[in-house]
């Protein structure tokens, strides 16, 4: 860390309690409109309870003499982030993913909000091990797992990060069409979209393409690789489906041409109002990102193997 004393960037999300109140004015509004949906309020504030005790129990943690900063998530993309930072996503494991485009280097720490407010794979550190980790990070002695990142470029140096994937498809996840490039082959498809991950993002949308069409990969977060899945692809006399599923490995690359008229887009982690145009005739260039996100592990045992 610089000898300047870090500044703590806590990132959040509005919860799905107060998306109810904002939406419904009042509690009791809130509460009517969940009945009329067999569904009860006391579920939702119970969550909303325990993030608001973990943002409370973190911003505690932080020393005195430090600063400390906070961000909204449908505010990253106009908060500068700098290198002293030590940036915390305090809620599911989705923010750890929507900020990680975002940063270049700094530490991250997940904190878990509660059991019931994420699956502990990104958002994994306890309230409790906040304190003694921002000392760790302090003396450059914290537990960092540096996960594998993708990166998509286009022309005009335009380029677009991802921590669990990139999609490549039509804004409509309708056909799409378009040359694929890779490893000295080269095919035209017409498919759902092309999806390239991670091993952070092997968990989730890939997990569910590779239990489906029985093709498995074994890859971890920290490998320097990346998979790459054609969604359907259509087999005629024009498109092929071949070049289906591969791996792009650090030095290497995957290319696509567009062949879609007006809709293609590339999104990252799921965020599809932030994406670069894959119009017809736009090439783009996905390979292993030269940054990785520096997670930082929880001290208590038993985390999740991932």
């Amino acid at each position: 860390m610089s000898s300047l004393a870090p500044r703590v960037v806590l990132v959040t999300r509005q919860s799905e309690y107060q998306a109810l109140l904002a939406a419904h004015g009042t509690r009791g509004q809130a509460a009517f409109f969940l009945r009329s949906r067999d569904q009860d309020i006391d579920e939702v504030e119970a969550v909303h309870a325990a993030l608001q005790s973990a943002i409370q129990q973190t911003k505690a943690a932080v020393p005195n003499d430090w600063s400390v900063a906070s961000v909204e998530r449908d505010d990253l993309d106009r908060f500068l982030f700098t290198e002293n930072d030590i940036v915390m996503a305090i809620g599911q494991d989705g923010l750890v993913a929507n900020l990680a485009k975002y940063c270049s280097g700094q530490p991250v720490i997940g904190v878990m909000p509660g059991q019931s407010g994420s699956e502990g794979i990104l958002t994994r550190v306890l309230p409790g091990e906040v304190a003694p980790l921002l000392r760790l990070i302090e003396n450059n002695d914290a537990p960092i797992e540096r996960r594998t990142m993708v990166s998509a470029r286009a022309g005009g140096g335009e380029t677009l990060s991802a921590l669990n994937e990139l999609f490549i498809g039509h804004r409509s996840h309708q056909s799409a069409r378009y040359f694929i490039h890779s490893a000295g082959q080269e095919e035209y498809q017409s498919s759902s979209g092309v999806i390239v991950s991670t091993g952070t993002g092997a968990t989730g949308w890939a997990k569910s393409i590779m239990t489906s069409t029985h093709q498995m990969f074994e890859i971890l977060p920290t490998d320097p690789t990346a998979l790459y899945f054609a969604r359907e692809p259509w087999p005629s006399h024009l498109s092929g489906c071949e070049m289906r599923a591969g791996a792009i490995r650090e030095g290497s690359v995957l290319q696509m041409t567009s062949r879609i008229n007006d809709g293609g887009v590339i999104f990252a982690d799921g965020i599809e109002q932030d994406f670069m145009r894959f119009d017809w005739g736009r090439r783009v260039t996905i390979s292993i990102a030269d940054k990785t996100l520096n997670l930082v592990s929880g001290l208590h045992e038993n985390l999740p193997a991932h």
